[in-house]
């Protein structure tokens, strides 16, 4: 049994962590703003984790074997956390992004063409950090999101104090209507409705992960030993064709496609540049991965179920066999 904090936690995979953390017997104790309130037997702990003063005095007297981070988006809130939990924590666990390694946003070392990028390509430890860059405006950390969580992780890894380890998730699908960003509802929609489905003339495949499964690895990484970035996906890249021709066998249906110039705004997952990461280093510290192919029909399949009444249903399961 260990004691974890988890900051934020209160839906989607975070919410799943908590409760995996929970039925694996561990001292559980949830921070956040009070929006959400955690399961029976799960601490909490109602504070804003930006008001260093506030998180400061909240955790006065108490201890954690590991803290993971699951709303950690800039510089600033990483430096506030590395302050308010010095000497209160061994180790501490940020979930990071993919976007991290969006060629659009930074200058990265180069790759070869279709080689899943490793997590050497961002090294905390030697990133940049600008904390007078306005990141409590909300325009400026949407635009800069990727950059955020660049300069967050680089905080924390020079934090000190505890060990520290990043896990950059994949794009995460799953889970019906509790998928709050709504890409998988988009394609489910659009092929239900048959409509077009935007995308560029060359997408380039990327990676995924059920949600389930990145708690699971969430899970891991808080218990585990390893310090720095872990590369968070399920095995089997896939491009926007591949995804929108799940949805649509899922749907018993044919997707229809609309192609877009390079540059140009295209549906989820459609990407001109490339966009896969490799998961070997997870793999060799002990963490199983399933397959993108084992679990997103199921996941099509629910997004579906939950379209709006408006929307055609999709065919009954036995005719989109394929």
């Amino acid at each position: 049994m260990q004691r974890i904090c988890v900051i934020g936690g209160s839906r989607y995979f975070g919410k799943l962590l908590v409760e995996r953390l929970r039925a694996a017997g561990h001292e559980v104790t949830v921070v956040n703003r009070g929006s959400f309130a955690p399961p029976a037997g799960v601490g909490h702990l109602v504070v804003d984790r930006d008001d260093e003063a506030a998180l400061t005095a909240a955790l006065a007297g108490r201890a954690f074997d590991a803290v993971v981070d699951q709303v950690c988006y800039t510089p600033v809130q990483a430096a506030v956390a590395a302050r308010a939990f010095a000497g209160r924590t061994r180790r501490y666990v940020m979930t990071s992004t993919i976007e991290v390694y969006d060629p659009a946003t930074a200058a990265l070392p180069a790759v070869p063409p279709g080689t899943p990028v490793p997590e050497e390509s961002v090294d905390p430890a030697a990133w940049r950090v600008a904390m007078d860059l306005p990141w409590h405006d909300a325009a400026h950390l949407e635009a800069r999101y990727a950059e955020g969580k660049r300069q967050a992780e680089a905080v924390l890894a020079r934090a000190g104090g505890f060990a520290f380890a990043t896990v950059r998730g994949a794009h995460v699908l799953g889970g019906g209507a509790r998928e709050f960003t709504g890409r998988l509802a988009h394609y489910a929609g659009r092929v239900a409705r048959g409509e077009e489905i935007a995308v560029h003339a060359h997408a380039l495949p990327t990676v995924f992960i059920h949600h389930e499964e990145l708690a699971a690895l969430l899970e891991w990484a808080a218990t585990a030993a390893f310090t720095g970035p872990v590369n968070a996906c399920s095995d089997g890249a896939l491009d926007v064709y591949g995804l929108a021709g799940t949805v649509a066998a899922a749907a018993g249906r044919e997707a229809l496609y609309r192609t877009v110039p390079a540059g140009a705004e295209a549906s989820p997952f459609s990407f001109d540049r490339h966009y896969a990461m490799d998961n070997a280093r997870a793999k060799a510290l002990g963490f199983r991965f399933s397959r993108t192919s084992d679990w997103l029909p199921g996941a099509a399949a629910e997004a579906l179920a939950e379209l709006p009444a408006s929307v055609p249903a999709p065919a009954p399961a036995s005719a989109s066999a394929s």
